[in-house]
């Protein structure tokens, strides 16, 4: 008695690859999302130095109590961290479907946290500086900001969410596209924003640098303040420039040829958060400008709150330029 014929096994297609679940030569490798094994060496890199700042974070954190630059940073980095394990698991097997949720997801949405760390010092500058410089009350920029931050971060984790759990090619899961690239694009945008109004900030302390108090120029002055300015200025462009390239990257759907790009991403994604996030650990403000830790107890310009600060803003500069009474006995 002869066996009966075998059904002939077509190879697949990216029209019919929601079964894959490991490479085989039906399910090659070219054909998932990003149509390579993600470099485990650079990937494990990645994953150890953002587990180490993690850690910095945390230490210097608690010990300074710098409550929530804490927890921007430290989200941040445990969300990267957390995101190359997943590209990690991925290394061991393109269509893991676990380890594409979990990088997905956490990569998308963590520079979000790391931003909010930049945008929390523009205040403190203010307030340093000169409030009555800025065209809004210091305070404002922290809640602007962080809340059109944290929109872009709901919509990119909301998108990030659908994506992951929806079929490999389906309508939903170009939805879950749309929508995380509409959420970095409202990033950039903030991010340009924000931009704008630092310079204009800058501009308008540089024009009136007579009127500086002797404590501000002193600080301009201090090289560990330059290099906490240096610092963010870097961590700014870096993320933008991350940004723009995830626009560009999701512009044309899965798996197009900037997506399959491992060296773009390596280098505009990681190497770019990854400088980002050293800058904002290294040049941390409990180390480098303490003052900011300060807001909201006492200044060195003089025993006042925070609050008391941000009246400077409404008031008309004194006769002569005498602005002594406004931020107490030096």
């Amino acid at each position: 008695m002869s066996n009966p014929p075998q059904p002939t096994i077509l190879p697949a297609t990216k029209d019919s690859v929601q079964n894959c679940t490991n490479v085989s030569e039906y399910c090659p490798v070219d054909l998932t999302i990003y149509g390579y094994y993600p470099n485990l060496g650079a990937n494990a890199f990645f994953c150890a130095f953002f587990a180490l700042c993690l850690g910095i974070q945390l230490v210097l954190g608690i010990r300074y109590k710098t409550w929530t630059y804490l927890v921007a940073l430290g989200f941040g980095c445990l969300g990267e961290a957390i995101g190359y394990v997943g590209r990690i698991m991925l290394h061991s097997n393109p269509w893991s479907s676990n380890g594409f949720e979990i990088q997905i997801c956490c990569l998308i949405i963590s520079p979000a946290f790391i931003t909010a760390g930049v945008y929390l010092t523009l205040k403190h500058i203010a307030l340093e500086l000169g409030a009555n410089f800025s065209r809004i009350r210091p305070k404002f920029y922290t809640w602007i900001f962080c809340l059109a931050d944290l929109f872009s971060l709901i919509i990119q984790g909301a998108g990030g969410g659908i994506a992951a759990t929806a079929n490999n090619g389906s309508s939903l899961q170009n939805v879950g596209n749309d929508m995380m690239m509409a959420g970095i694009v409202w990033q950039v945008f903030t991010l340009l924003i924000f931009g704008g109004m630092v310079g204009d900030y800058a501009s308008r302390v540089y024009a009136r640098r007579s009127e500086l108090e002797h404590s501000a120029v002193k600080l301009m002055n201090a090289t560990r303040f330059k290099l906490f300015i240096g610092g963010l200025v870097l961590a700014y462009l870096t993320i933008i420039t991350r940004c723009v390239f995830r626009i560009g990257e999701m512009a044309n759907g899965w798996g197009n040829p900037i997506m399959q790009d491992q060296g773009d991403f390596i280098g505009l994604d990681s190497v770019m958060i990854t400088i980002a996030t050293f800058c904002l650990t290294a040049f941390h403000p409990a180390l480098v400008f303490p003052e900011m830790q300060m807001h909201g107890t006492t200044s060195p310009m003089g025993e006042f709150t925070t609050a008391d600060a941000e009246k400077v803003h409404d008031a008309e500069s004194p006769p002569n330029g005498d602005r002594k009474g406004y931020f107490g006995a030096s």
